[in-house]
């Protein structure tokens, strides 16, 4: 389904953090994790763009989405998914992961990313108005 202009801006931060995974998951499958490496690098993208997405999907986005009682438990499982990502972003501020932690968060960050695009933006558009 093409995704509604209202949600646009949000796909592309999450192409942006997919893309952040996939090069996770490379490093990891080649052996090459420098695990102090990659946390500066997810410390700043949660700085630059993923803090301010999680932001506005908890202000905007997820207060539309339980209005429909059939989207109230998906909203509820991706704040408490946002809460534990903001942990992990947390960790990596300050330089706590392990090699392990980074490619578990690879792996996190990207089944949230699309459990949003593919259950809650595809179900929205499906369930409530443009409005």
């Amino acid at each position: 389904m093409l995704r509604d202009k209202n949600l646009i801006p949000l796909s592309r931060q999450h192409q942006h953090a997919l893309a952040l995974c996939v090069r996770l998951d490379r490093a990891v499958q080649s052996g090459q994790v420098d695990a102090e490496a990659w946390q500066a690098e997810i410390q700043q993208i949660f700085e630059q763009e993923i803090g301010t997405h999680f932001d506005a999907e908890e202000r905007e986005l997820f207060p539309a989405a339980a209005h429909c009682p059939e989207l109230r438990s998906l909203v509820e499982e991706l704040l408490n998914e946002h809460q534990a990502l903001r942990q992990v972003f947390a960790s990596a501020a300050t330089r706590q992961l392990t090699s392990g932690d980074v490619r578990s968060f690879a792996a996190k960050l990207s089944a949230h990313i699309r459990k949003e695009e593919r259950d809650l933006f595809e179900r929205m558009q499906k369930l409530l108005s443009i409005e």
